[in-house]
């Protein structure tokens, strides 16, 4: 395995000082930060312990940020991730970050590929219609079996909203937002 391979061993002393074990020197939250943001991988370690710090260091550096008005997490978005953690969506919402991010970052790359070739990189994002897709599936799964709503630019979007049909298609309608509401209710 490469240098740049192997994470970034960080000790923490009985101090709370970190060790940069490559450079022999103590660094500091931002020294840290800046060696992710290089995409270098860090893993920080408890001398004493040996218990492995990394997740810890990671959220209070996105802490400091996002305190000093670096925002990149939106409220509601922190407001979701704290609910998740008293909800059966806990063991969902890692995979869906995770996903998320992989795709994002990829997405990244290829267009920096595309930037010279194509005028516009934007209009052929990879990865945008499958990241699309995936939003539409998963409100479909957390509103129920509703309809999806249209493409930007398909022939429903610009017709007349349609109107119930009967008393009948009312009713189902109305089922379908009580159901909705049940779920959103044990959400």
């Amino acid at each position: 395995m490469t240098e740049a391979a192997k994470p970034l061993l960080i000790k923490r002393y009985a101090s709370r000082r970190l060790y940069n074990t490559e450079t022999s020197d103590y660094v500091t939250l931002e020294d840290i930060s800046g060696f992710i943001r290089s995409g270098r991988e860090v893993q920080i370690i408890d001398l004493k312990s040996g218990d492995d710090l990394t997740r810890q260091y990671l959220l209070q550096i996105v802490a400091e940020h996002e305190s000093k008005g670096d925002t990149v997490l939106p409220t509601n978005v922190l407001t979701d991730l704290v609910r998740s953690y008293a909800t059966n969506m806990q063991s969902v919402v890692p995979q869906f970050l995770q996903a998320s991010f992989d795709m994002l970052r990829e997405s990244q790359s290829k267009m920096v590929e595309n930037l010279t070739v194509i005028p516009n990189p934007l209009a052929a994002m990879p990865g945008f219609e499958v990241m699309r897709k995936q939003q539409e599936v998963f409100m479909k799964g957390l509103m129920g079996a509703m309809p999806a709503w249209p493409a930007p630019g398909s022939p429903k979007e610009d017709a007349a909203p349609s109107t119930p049909d009967s008393a009948e298609d009312l009713a189902e309608i109305k089922r379908q937002f009580a159901e909705l509401q049940k779920k959103l209710s044990k959400l």
